[in-house]
């Protein structure tokens, strides 16, 4: 049996990686979806220009990933959360996305998304140790 080596990856081919599976996931999705990739990032910032929230996410063919959504913890509850979220939501409508996923974890924010209709799709339980970390789906169609 021939021996195979494990290497450690450079930053290049890391990205030659990310190429190959970009381009094998390609030859499998529409011509139309091919291309579809984009980040679309916003926030909130407070009289001063600090940044109070932000919410950061992909559009990847029909669906959008809400990859990071934050809120300052002071403050929290003054709708800064879900305006981000509609404002996601709103967008991803817009660029005829057929959802809106997002992972959290049960020490942040798994009831917020429950209460705006996201649909919990699976939980791991005990990750991180003592936690859970929660995959929602919305559908938009």
């Amino acid at each position: 049996m021939t021996q195979i080596n494990i290497y450690p990856s450079t930053p290049e081919d890391s990205e030659y990686v990310r190429q190959q599976l970009i381009a094998y996931n390609a030859a499998h999705v529409s011509e139309e979806l091919r291309h579809r990739y984009e980040e679309l990032n916003f926030n909130i910032k407070n009289e001063t220009g600090e940044i109070v929230a932000g919410v950061l996410t992909t559009l990847c063919w029909n669906w959008l990933e809400v990859d990071i959504l934050w809120v300052n913890s002071e403050q929290r509850h003054r709708g800064y959360g879900s305006r981000l979220l509609l404002e996601v939501e709103r967008i991803a409508r817009e660029k005829s996305c057929d959802f809106v996923m997002l992972n959290t974890f049960s020490y942040q924010a798994p009831e917020f998304y429950k209460k705006h209709g996201y649909q919990l799709i699976t939980t791991i339980d005990n990750a991180p140790t003592g936690h859970s970390h929660h995959y929602f789906k919305k559908d938009l169609t």
